[in-house]
């Protein structure tokens, strides 16, 4: 027995180091997901995917060095169909951020219908965005009837404080007026403008040509968007076209959509995922959405 300890300290040793390692590719990897869960969650849950990825990482005093106690079965499941999702998203997306293949996004959109329990589709009646896998950059709040100002926009103090500095847009959406007064706005309208995309509906392979009839599909056309990195998704709306080429982004996002998928690094931008609804019946409500539960099992 004693000719063979050097052969378990050796093995012991060799664990050790890959462990150390795996641990440092996942950090790596899903650094903005994991400290965004110990930063929001108080009591984490560790179980399967979510109890690999909690373990301590390099020069990562964010995370704890051992496992958290579980509060409730129901946090754990949150955890692991967070992580679920975010490593399935993984396993397809490519290390740039450039269009998707035909391939990409049929598994992209695999997975989030049965994440989220919806429709999810890059093509929606044979009509498609140039792209669905893009970096996103923060647009400002618009108008929503003739005379709306900051003043005006916030149906709330706290709603106030925490968008104003964002201020609102020069020039109105690509379809005007959410509504055409403010007697005259509804819940929806409110809802549209505060959950909406401008996306590059002008680089649409032959748009100039058919200038009426995409205007009318885009026009506040349902989409599902996600930040691949957190698993963070809404369902917003097409609000507006934009932005431009010379910019390097490639859509861009009301300040509360940025601030719910989480894209407000110090640019203000990051990589999302953003697919058609199928909605005909428009029974899916707008803003944030979660996963199923039994979505992985």
């Amino acid at each position: 027995m004693l000719s063979q300890r050097p052969h378990y300290k050796h093995l012991s040793q060799k664990w050790t180091a890959r462990s150390k390692a795996l641990r440092e590719k996942l950090w790596e990897k899903h650094k903005a997901s994991l400290e965004w869960l110990v930063g929001n969650s108080k009591q984490l849950a560790v179980g399967s995917l979510g109890g690999l990825l909690l373990l301590a990482g390099p020069s990562a005093p964010l995370l704890p060095k051992e496992p958290l106690l579980i509060a409730s079965s129901e946090t754990k499941r949150d955890v692991d169909v967070t992580f679920s999702l975010i490593s399935d998203l993984s396993k397809t997306l490519p290390s740039t951020v450039r269009p998707l293949t035909v391939g990409e996004e049929n598994r992209i959109a695999d997975t989030l219908s049965r994440a989220f329990n919806l429709s999810v589709t890059p093509e929606l009646d044979r009509k498609r965005l140039n792209r669905s896998y893009g970096l996103i950059g923060l647009e400002q709040h618009l108008a929503r009837y003739p005379g709306d100002t900051m003043y005006s926009h916030f149906d709330t103090q706290e709603e106030a404080e925490e968008h104003w500095a964002d201020g609102m847009a020069p020039g109105l959406g690509a379809w005007r007026y959410f509504a055409p007064s403010k007697e005259q706005m509804t819940e929806e309208d409110k809802l549209r403008e505060k959950y909406y995309l401008a996306v590059q509906t002008f680089l649409v392979p032959d748009y100039n040509s058919r200038v009426t009839e995409y205007r009318d599909f885009f026009k506040f056309r349902k989409m599902l968007i996600v930040n691949p990195q957190n698993g963070r998704a809404m369902v917003v709306v097409i609000g507006d076209a934009g932005p431009a080429e010379w910019t390097g982004k490639h859509l861009g996002g009301s300040p509360e959509v940025m601030k719910y998928l989480e894209r407000e690094d110090g640019a203000k931008r990051g990589p999302v995922i953003y697919f058609f609804i199928d909605d005909p019946d428009d029974i899916i409500p707008l803003g944030p959405i979660v996963q199923k539960q039994n979505a992985y099992g």
